[in-house]
């Protein structure tokens, strides 16, 4: 899997700080953008997520190029709706080679990996031959395992991008989007460490765990580790 962060609005936390202060200003915001120091951004990012105002963290936006993912994971992907996404169609692109992700619990078991790349080199015979009768490739694709890796551009702003991590940072997000969401939070961290430092799982980001008695437990132990910091 390889995610990489390609482009995002210029000085991301800028952004949203001189947004947020141009509510209540009677100048404009370029003017303001010029006027806030580093410290000041820091000071009215920080307290923006903590007041829970979102609204400024959609005027910056974030693009990734995704390889090396199944069509399993964009599945899931693309039902996060206020999002853009460029996928590679099975429809143009020809499949006669295609690359598949392989699970960790196949993978970690001989006899059913031996099963799993057993079908996937099937599916590619078959794929072949259904070619080579003539089949045009937007039909061959029907015999195509979910399994098949695929590439994918998405863009996100950034207040999306706190709910995705909220759901897909979690333990109990489906291992492959899970994997791809860290990888994610790590890029837009380089970029927007205050803006995203809280971010990620709701144990994190909030405090509060959504999933109840299929809770992993992950919140109480951050909870014993904050109150052993602050002495409470």
């Amino acid at each position: 899997m390889n995610v990489k962060l390609i482009s995002h609005t210029l000085e991301p936390e800028r952004k949203v700080a001189m947004a947020a202060r141009l509510c209540y200003s009677p100048i404009g915001a370029a003017e303001l953008a010029e006027r806030l120091s580093d410290s000041q951004v820091k000071n009215l990012v920080e307290k923006i997520l903590a007041m829970g105002h979102y609204s400024t963290l959609e005027h910056v936006s974030f693009t990734f190029a995704i390889e090396g993912v199944s069509r399993v994971l964009t599945h899931q992907l693309v039902r996060h709706r206020i999002a853009s996404y460029s996928q590679q169609s099975q429809r143009y692109v020809k499949e006669h080679d295609f690359e598949y992700i392989v699970p960790p619990s196949v993978a970690a078991r001989p006899e059913a990996r031996e099963r799993f790349e057993k079908l996937m080199e099937e599916i590619r015979t078959v794929y072949a031959e259904l070619t080579a009768m003539g089949v045009h490739q937007e039909d061959a694709r029907y015999c195509l395992a979910n399994a098949t890796e695929t590439k994918i551009l998405v863009t996100m702003n950034a207040r999306s991008l706190f709910n995705f991590f909220e759901l897909r940072c979690c333990s109990r997000a489906q291992w492959e989007i899970r994997k791809m969401a860290e990888l994610m939070l790590q890029e837009v961290k380089r970029v927007a460490p205050v803006l995203f430092a809280k971010a990620g799982p709701t144990c994190i980001s909030g405090g509060f765990c959504r999933e109840g008695d299929l809770s992993c437990g992950r919140l109480e132990a951050i909870k014993a580790q904050t109150a052993q910091r602050t002495g409470q």
